[in-house]
């Protein structure tokens, strides 16, 4: 008997299958598989795709002898996968899978290796972020050095995020205790033990570096962030204020007093200062367009049943785009608007939901909605 005429009794047996119940799968007579499978005959090659099919392989596994037998095709291409580690191999078996889920007719560890899928598609994704990151880290600043530090400070993020924090520790610990004389250095230190929650010693080295660069906006950035992880929401705005007074084209300290207002819970507050973005986006558009795309839209609620919220387009927005915004709305209670650009109101009461479309070109459009 050649591999192939063994292969198919064995893939067969593997799927608990009968010679009659193959046969009437593939649309043949129980002695044709009979004579397949002793190799008096060979099935015709326009055959080979439905029996792979039927059996959960590949034609090339029909010819292999080490093929290993599976409980169906996703299975297979899942272990394809697992071999070439090739993303459209992921592709093949993520849709067969799919489809295997939907069809409701998955066991226990069918799940199991769905879940070893994505679990060897995460390393995959690891193992190449950090190969595209170094790439662009071995090019150096000289090209551009914005997009360069800003690299390296996201390596040190997926770094932190795999687990490997302190290799940005052993990074820029030693240039930065040499006497660095280049900020971004420092930052990237800090940020290393921020990351860390080594609080403590990030500030430690905050202090030091806002001696050595006293004229620095962005360490009064990182200053108040730290500050904020901490807890110290209150030493947090004097360092973003004075952020916002040395560099005033600069909108992050403004996004980070913002979001810190919403997180304390101060949802008035935070709407003042999210709205002042609004008003100030022409100025803050390069950065703003940079880090926060298409519009700003903050949704602030408070266990007292008061919504805040301020909408606002940027040059990225088509004018007279409608924009939904939609939140509980419990019945016998109205909406009321305290301030409004030009605006369409519809309402529906299904599930108690309520949706605003805003259409025009604004600029800035508040509601205060009192439950």
């Amino acid at each position: 008997m050649t591999v192939f005429t063994k292969n198919l009794k064995r893939f067969r047996v593997a799927k608990n299958m009968t010679q009659e119940q193959a046969a009437e799968a593939l649309g043949i007579s129980a002695q044709t598989v009979s004579r397949w499978e002793c190799n008096t005959t060979l099935p015709d090659v326009t055959i080979l795709p439905r029996i792979a099919a039927l059996y959960c392989v590949t034609i090339d596994d029909l010819y292999k002898e080490t093929s290993t037998a599976y409980d169906n095709y996703a299975q297979r291409l899942g272990s394809v996968f697992e071999a070439s580690h090739k993303p459209e191999d992921f592709m093949q078996a993520y849709v067969e899978y799919q489809k295997l889920l939907k069809s409701g007719e998955y066991t226990t560890e069918d799940l199991r290796l769905y879940g070893i899928l994505y679990q060897y598609m995460m390393q995959v994704c690891r193992d190449k972020a950090e190969e595209i990151f170094d790439r662009a880290i071995k090019k150096g600043p000289a090209e551009d050095p914005e997009t360069y530090w800003s690299t390296r400070r996201q390596k040190g993020y997926f770094l932190w995020e795999i687990g490997r924090n302190q290799e940005n520790v052993d990074t820029f610990l030693p240039l930065v205790e040499a006497g660095s004389t280049d900020l971004n250095e420092w930052i990237c230190l800090i940020q290393a033990y921020t990351f860390g929650s080594n609080y403590d010693t990030a500030w430690e080295w905050v202090q030091k570096a806002e001696a050595k660069f006293p004229e620095s906006a962005i360490l009064h950035i990182y200053a108040g962030d730290l500050m904020r992880s901490m807890k110290r929401y209150k030493d947090a705005f004097p360092h973003w204020k004075r952020a916002l007074e040395m560099e005033p084209e600069w909108c992050d300290s403004a996004y980070s007093m913002a979001s810190c207002y919403e997180e304390m819970g101060d949802y008035e507050s935070a709407c003042v200062v999210y709205t002042q973005i609004a008003d100030n986006s022409d100025r803050w558009q390069k950065n703003a367009g940079r880090k926060y795309p298409n519009k700003i839209l903050v949704l602030c609620s408070s266990e007292q049943g008061t919504f805040l919220f301020t909408a606002a387009t940027v040059a990225t927005r088509p004018p007279h785009s409608p924009v939904p915004l939609f939140f509980p709305r419990p019945r016998g209670k109205a909406h009321t608007p305290s301030q409004a650009g030009p605006h369409r109101r519809e309402t529906f009461r299904k599930k108690d939901l309520q949706f605003w479309h805003f259409q025009g070109n604004i600029t800035k459009t508040f509601w205060r909605c009192v439950l």
